[in-house]
């Protein structure tokens, strides 16, 4: 018999996109995804950071260990997290893709990851209402799954999810690297000490 898990697995997809809202949550939540795909065309947008002198251009950096394309918008990231609106989020992310369809979009929960980052959630949003409309074309979404128990410990995947994907260490220790070495962030940050070395997705389905 079939597990949940089975009807979601990357075969022949050609196209796939990652869609978050920071350079670095493409390698910490999905990283090793990516890296253990290399026969994918992957194209990942990251809604904000575009004109941080530091991070954009350790997001190219990072790109290029994933043999992927990937593009930068530059909406509001401050401290305070002023709320966005959902139709400025989505046109950014229109604006920034350079196709409207793929197989496979890989996004935030609607939830987050961890206690609490509003960017992740608005971006999560705007995304699944692109989907859901028919702006942005997509077989399958993935969206993060992972959790912290409300800042109770650090965020790791979630058991129910319907995908969990325990990373063989070489590609984890590529994917640690990447985080501490391209992106530069210490060994004794929430960044690296989060590496989660199981990747965990809600997974959703187009309707036939």
């Amino acid at each position: 018999m079939k597990q949940k898990g089975d009807l979601f697995k990357i075969n022949n997809f050609i196209n796939c996109a990652v869609i978050v809202a920071h350079p670095d949550d493409e390698t910490l939540w999905a990283g090793g995804i990516i890296l253990m795909h290399p026969e994918v065309k992957w194209t990942v947008v990251t809604v904000c950071r575009k004109s941080d002198p530091d991070r954009a251009p350790k997001f190219f950096k990072a790109l290029e260990e994933f043999n992927a394309a990937g593009y930068m918008g530059d909406l509001d990231d401050g401290p305070e997290q002023i709320s966005l609106s959902n139709s400025e989020v989505q046109q950014t992310i229109m604006g920034l893709l350079p196709f409207d369809k793929f197989e496979l979009i890989i996004t935030h929960s609607a939830s987050g990851e961890y206690t609490r980052h509003l960017r992740h959630e608005e971006t999560a949003k705007a995304v699944m209402e692109l989907w859901k409309s028919g702006r942005l074309g997509a077989e399958q979404i993935w969206s993060f799954a992972y959790e912290d128990g409300g800042q109770k410990y650090l965020p790791r995947a979630d058991e129910n999810a319907d995908l969990q994907v325990k990373l063989p260490q070489h590609i984890w220790q590529k994917k640690y690297e990447i985080i501490t070495e391209v992106y530069g962030f210490s060994k004794d940050s929430f960044e690296a000490k989060t590496t989660p070395q199981k990747e965990a997705f809600r997974c959703f389905k187009a309707a036939c």
